[in-house]
């Protein structure tokens, strides 16, 4: 047998190893690794957004109660601060003062250092309530705070300043004492601006936001309106009687009282009295002022002195004005009164003055005239 004849040999047969196989591939949208569909995609960034939208109006809801809260809260302490520096003007300014008032008969020599101290709180109180964290809403209430505080540190600053002149005798005082009188009026209006604006319009602002179960407190300073009176005034500080009033009925200084009218004017034009044939011709004007002089005649001074004067024509009313003011003794004394009105043109008319009589007056006959007039135009 031949070499090639020889059994054949089994062939090898060379392999490759397997290659691990990969695992299947998930179903679209089923696995881990595998992006999601578009619907899922839109439904997730749907609950994403709506999450956050929810957790947006949470905060704006809490950020909103917090602002409240600040808000009613800043209201709460505006009205409490406004409530201590009223009762501090009326119980530590305004009572302590008008008790002081009253006793200045008994307590002369202090009462002018007092009313000072107590012009000092009051000033205080000002700047007090100038330093206040106003909240936007109480701004107008703020204005009229600030405007009762500064009436009532005025007025004692004025009165304070007349204290001594009221002490003192004769006309000086009595002026003095009429001055103060006066000043008690501002008192009267604080009490008026804090009744009337501030109170309502810090109400106004509690109520606008909703803010209850405050207490808004009252005012009042002059708890007895009698001390607008100068008679009240006088009295109280000891000096009834110190000098004749005008309509009183009190008891005379001693010596003589009275005036005497020395002359009258329009203008330019001095006025001859009511005379038969006696025309005075002064220029007519919208609002012309008369001019009166007259004289003290007495031996006192004479507060509130009452002239007035008045044109009446042929037909319809009189035009009457009238001013007040002081004499000094021996003294004459002119004062000028604006008519207040238009008075008839062309045509005759009556002019009268009259000077009051005063307390302690015996002689009057000299205290008026009458003049025959033409306003000419």
């Amino acid at each position: 047998m031949s070499f090639f004849d020889e059994g054949d040999e089994p062939t090898r047969v060379r392999t490759r190893p397997a290659r691990p196989r990969r695992p299947a591939t998930a179903a679209r949208g089923g696995g881990a690794g595998a992006p999601p569909d578009r619907q899922t995609a839109r439904l997730r960034q749907a609950v994403g957004l709506g999450a956050l939208v929810v957790l947006a109006f949470v905060i704006v809801l809490g950020f909103k109660g917090c602002l409240d809260s600040r808000k009613d809260n800043q209201l709460k302490d505006y009205n409490r601060n406004v409530t201590a520096v009223v009762n501090d003007s009326d119980q530590s300014v305004g009572k302590p003062f008008f008790q002081r008032m009253g006793n200045g008969a008994r307590d002369s020599q202090g009462l002018g250092v007092q009313i000072n101290q107590l012009r000092v709180a009051a000033e205080d109180d000002v700047k007090r309530a100038k330093a206040f964290a106003v909240p936007g809403d109480m701004k107008a209430a703020q204005r009229n705070l600030e405007l009762v505080l500064n009436l009532r540190a005025e007025g004692l600053t004025k009165i304070a300043d007349q204290i001594p002149a009221a002490l003192g005798r004769g006309q000086t005082s009595e002026e003095a004492i009429n001055k103060i009188a006066g000043e008690m009026q501002t008192f009267l209006a604080s009490d008026v601006v804090h009744a009337e604006r501030v109170a309502p319009l810090i109400r106004d602002a509690l109520d606008k936001n909703d803010v209850k179960g405050q207490q808004i407190a009252g005012s009042r300073f002059m708890t007895d309106v009698s001390w607008l009176s100068p008679a009240t005034v006088g009295a109280r500080l000891g000096r009834t009687g110190t000098g004749s009033t005008t309509g009183s009925t009190g008891t005379p200084a001693p010596g003589l009282h009275g005036h005497g009218l020395v002359g009258t004017s329009v203008g330019a034009v001095a006025l001859n009295p009511e005379a038969p044939g006696v025309v005075n011709h002064p220029a007519w004007s919208a609002n012309p002022t008369i001019t009166v002089k007259f004289a003290n005649q007495g031996d006192n001074d004479e507060p509130n002195v009452k002239v007035s004067v008045s044109v009446k024509p042929p037909t319809g009313k009189a035009i009457t004005a009238t001013k007040t003011t002081s004499t000094k003794a021996h003294t004459d004394v002119t004062v000028n009164i604006p008519l207040g009105a238009a008075p008839p043109a062309g045509t005759p008319t009556t002019l009268s003055v009259l000077i009051a009589k005063v307390n302690g007056e015996k002689k009057t006959d000299n205290n008026r005239s009458s003049y025959t007039v033409i306003f000419t135009k």
